[in-house]
């Protein structure tokens, strides 16, 4: 198994004065997450999180995918602090209400399960962010992905944002230049970007995320090709022009259930199911874009490898204004 590079990139933070008015919580610097950190307070943290995911896999493999993108939203939004989590309360509306979240983001309960194993194991000791970041890795290998190793150390933050939720978090309307920007915000470049969109190979999508995709230049995409033609009419079954929108379909047509480098065969013809994944290959702007995608079709180990490595590296954006350990995932500590 291929063990990712670890990416420890420290950014300079402006923060002092507000950890000084706020001293319960402490701040997170990237540098300071390690493949130790809980190797003396919770040496067992990764074979627990690893047995409850092998069972949710085996229950319902689309878990897999649901935890990854469970991951993905939580960086994508004040860093990987556990933020997506929170539920909504009497003072605050939490992430899940944000436009790509509702009645889209699922896996919570799966989460509450590793939680409360955790906790059984290792009493307010691994965070809410951890499990996540662990949970995701060991969902892409249960289902034939690459491994790598996660460092951990993360604090749960005690805030989240919907405003930053709807900002950051990329849709599937938006253009190839739009998403490349929202990436390099959160300092990942555009090899990092196709890298992480490749795990769309075992996404699912819902109707209102493709249906002016599919009614729009798909045609034109797939050059008219009667098998995409197939194919889209299928899609069209699945998402009508009214109604539907909570209907879903695989993004990856053929091997949806294992994680593997299929899905840029499916950009290449044409067949992206979402608009901001086609253009990394069919938009006027993409030509380095499609040259990697092109790349990652050919070379499944290279996919695999960097696909590793800008997971660590996404892994590895934490919120600088820190946070704490949660007993639950869905509130803060009380």
């Amino acid at each position: 198994m291929a063990t990712a590079a670890l990416y420890f990139r420290a950014s300079a933070l402006s923060m002092a004065c507000f950890l000084l008015a706020v001293p319960l919580l402490m701040a997170q610097d990237p540098s300071n997450l390690s493949l130790e950190h809980y190797s003396k307070t919770c040496p067992n943290a990764e074979h627990v999180v690893r047995a409850e995911m092998e069972c949710a896999v085996r229950d319902e493999p689309r878990n897999a995918a649901l935890m990854l993108r469970l991951h993905f939203h939580d960086c994508f939004v004040q860093g990987c602090d556990g933020s997506v989590l929170l539920d909504d309360t009497a003072t605050m509306i939490g992430e899940k209400q944000a436009d790509q979240n509702v009645n889209s983001l699922k896996g919570f309960e799966v989460v509450d399960k590793i939680k409360a194993k955790l906790e059984a194991e290792c009493p307010g000791t691994v965070s809410c962010a951890d499990l996540l970041a662990i949970a995701a890795r060991d969902a892409v290998v249960l289902v034939g992905g690459p491994y790598w190793d996660v460092p951990v150390g993360r604090l749960d933050s005690k805030e989240a944002s919907l405003d930053l939720a709807n900002k950051d978090i990329p849709t599937a309307e938006q253009g190839l230049v739009t998403l490349i920007s929202k990436f390099w915000e959160k300092g990942l470049d555009a090899t990092d970007m196709v890298a992480l969109v490749g795990s769309h190979t075992i996404g699912f999508a819902r109707c209102a995320n493709f249906r002016d995709r599919i009614y729009g230049d798909f045609e034109m995409t797939s050059k008219y090709n009667p098998a995409s033609a197939t194919y889209l009419s299928k899609l069209k079954e699945i998402c009508p022009m009214d109604g539907g929108d909570d209907n879903i379909s695989a993004m990856d047509s053929h091997t949806s259930s294992t994680f593997d480098n299929a899905y840029f065969e499916t950009l290449i013809k044409g067949e992206g199911l979402l608009n901001s994944d086609q253009e990394m290959w069919s938009s006027i702007a993409g030509y380095s874009t499609a040259d990697t995608v092109n790349k990652y079709w050919a070379d499944p180990a290279l996919f695999f490898k960097q696909f590793s490595d800008s997971m660590v590296k996404m892994g590895n954006i934490t919120n600088p204004a820190g946070g704490e350990v949660r007993k639950t995932c869905r509130f803060v500590n009380t």
